[in-house]
């Protein structure tokens, strides 16, 4: 049995409340035994919800590294991993570091050819994914999808490329202008519950704000017997609405309420359970690689020397890109 080594990699460090900085911090050196992978990094993606509100945006902490998603290419491989060699680069769940650690099961192969400041986005995709494997809704029924930060506008356009009728909906301009760019051609600033067009019309409301202002108003659009999916996180009470109007909206309506939890999926497809977050990674990286969803000026390439100003760029919510890759290459 190797006898563990650990050597000083750079990393994404978070120090305490709104502060994150490039330092030293210990990595496994340990040569990969069994299924494990070890890697170079070559990009990590900031995940705009889950990175800024469960660790940059809260009280102060010991410092610790996070991470949502990594491309990195395979340095060495364990005795039982099969399919996986040196040089291939994959798709992992990994940490904002220079290396990564994983196993066989949790990397997905990266297309040949496909920029890995491209493929990162699979990551983003999936988490709307889920949603398309589990909903009711079939294609050319009516979809709305509330909410267009970077969630939003990849579910809004993997189920325009699915055959659905989108709708996409975001107070903030630049956000349509995004969504526009990409291919999405109805957006609006609004939606109107009350309006005749939109009252009780589409198959399926796909929120992606967890704002219950804007929740309220989806369910009243979702068809008798139609889904109402939360993919948004709640982070905090963002409006004044009282869940009584919830309610009444629900029964009413004969809305299905749900949640649009990711990991309702098992990580790998079995018998009787066909689908999974690893399918469905898979599948992103090829659409992305076809060029079925786009990704071209939703992103800005940072260094992640500069990730104090890139995580308060994001959480501030600027007009601009909707996330921001660390390159670990430079």
């Amino acid at each position: 049995m190797s006898t563990p080594t650990q050597s000083q990699i750079k990393a994404v460090v978070f120090t305490g409340e709104r502060r994150a900085e490039l330092a030293d911090w210990s990595f496994d050196d340990t040569p990969p035994t069994h299924d494990q992978i070890v890697g170079r990094t070559l990009v990590s993606l900031i995940s705009p919800g889950t990175e800024l509100n469960a660790i940059f945006d809260t009280p102060a902490h010991p410092p610790r590294t996070c991470g949502y998603a990594a491309i990195m290419e395979i340095e060495s491989v364990g005795e039982n991993v099969t399919g996986f060699r040196p040089g291939d680069r994959v798709h992992c769940m990994g940490q904002h570091q220079a290396r990564n650690r994983t196993v066989q099961g949790h990397v997905v192969r990266v297309p040949n050819g496909l920029d890995p400041r491209v493929a990162i986005f699979s990551r983003l995709m999936g988490v709307s994914w889920t949603t398309l494997s589990t909903t009711d809704a079939r294609p050319n029924e009516r979809v709305l999808v509330v909410g267009l930060g970077i969630v939003g506008n990849l579910a809004a356009q993997i189920f325009a490329a699915s055959g659905y009728r989108v709708t996409a909906v975001d107070p903030v301009e630049s956000r349509r202008v995004q969504a526009n760019s990409v291919g999405i051609r109805d957006t609006r600033a609004s939606i109107d519950p009350n309006d005749p067009a939109d009252k009780q019309q589409y198959a399926i409301a796909i929120d992606c704000t967890g704002h219950e202002g804007a929740v309220l108003n989806a369910i009243k659009t979702v068809r008798k017997g139609g889904e109402m999916v939360l993919v948004g996180v709640p982070w905090k009470k963002r409006a004044p609405v009282d869940a009584f109007d919830i309610f009444h909206a629900i029964f009413h309506g004969y809305v299905h309420l749900r949640s649009g939890w990711e990991w309702e999926l098992p990580n790998s497809a079995s018998d009787f359970r066909p689908h999974s977050i690893t399918d469905n990674l898979t599948a992103a990286l090829a659409w992305l690689n076809e060029g079925r969803v786009k990704v071209d000026g939703l992103y800005s390439v940072v260094s992640p020397k500069d990730a104090q100003a890139a995580y308060m760029a994001l959480l501030e919510q600027k007009a601009g890109p909707l996330s921001m890759l660390f390159d670990w290459t430079a």
